[in-house]
Order: C-alpha cells, then sequence, then structure tokens
C-alpha cells in the first residue's frame, strides 16, 4: 500500500467549541508527524499537547529541530521508531551476545 503524505506545512483552521471538540478535530486524522497549537495559557497548552496523537506538538510556535528529543510520527507518519537523542540507538542496531570458552 503506498501512502502520500504532504511534507510541506499545511494549515487548517477549524472553529470548535470545546477542548474535547478540538482535541478529536486534531486526531481524525491518518497522519501524525507533528502538530502546532496556539493558547494564551500554557496549562491549556500542555494538556491539549498531551492528547494530540502526534510525534511532535508545539505549543505557540513550530518545532525548532533539536537532535536531543525524540522525532518521529503517529499513525502512517513514520516507521514506528524514533530517530534523533538515545530512543534511536536501539533502532541502529542490534544486539548480539558472544560466550567464549577460554579453558
Amino acid at each position: 500500500m503506498e501512502v502520500r503524505q504532504a511534507l510541506d506545512p499545511v494549515l487548517a483552521v477549524i472553529t470548535f467549541n470545546t477542548e474535547e471538540e478540538a482535541i478529536a478535530i486534531a486526531n481524525d486524522t491518518c497522519q501524525g508527524l507533528t502538530a502546532s497549537l496556539w493558547t494564551d495559557s500554557i496549562n491549556t497548552g500542555h494538556r491539549m499537547a498531551s492528547a494530540i496523537r502526534a510525534g511532535t506538538v508545539s505549543i505557540n510556535g513550530f518545532s525548532e529541530g533539536d537532535i536531543s528529543p525524540p522525532f518521529g510520527g503517529y499513525k502512517q507518519s513514520g516507521f514506528g521508531g524514533r530517530d534523533l537523542s538515545v530512543c534511536a540507538h536501539d533502532q541502529y542496531g542490534e544486539l548480539n551476545t558472544t560466550w567464549t570458552q577460554l579453558s
């Protein structure tokens, strides 16, 4: 199955009445790479960011691109892992245990 994903910035402006409705609208997609939300309340921002199913959520701005936090998407945005950060180590290598009898 081929999945096409727009990698250009997309702005969707949809009205809503409650936080729950806004979260439901944000999560009603098969993609989940990044999301941005704007609010005048940091508490609202963090509450909504934790409920949005996206790999990276920015509050009152856009992702900065730092290599220290993990990066990757949810749903059909991504490969199931996280790139960058220490979270990426396991997916780029394989463990191997070797026992050697010396006598």
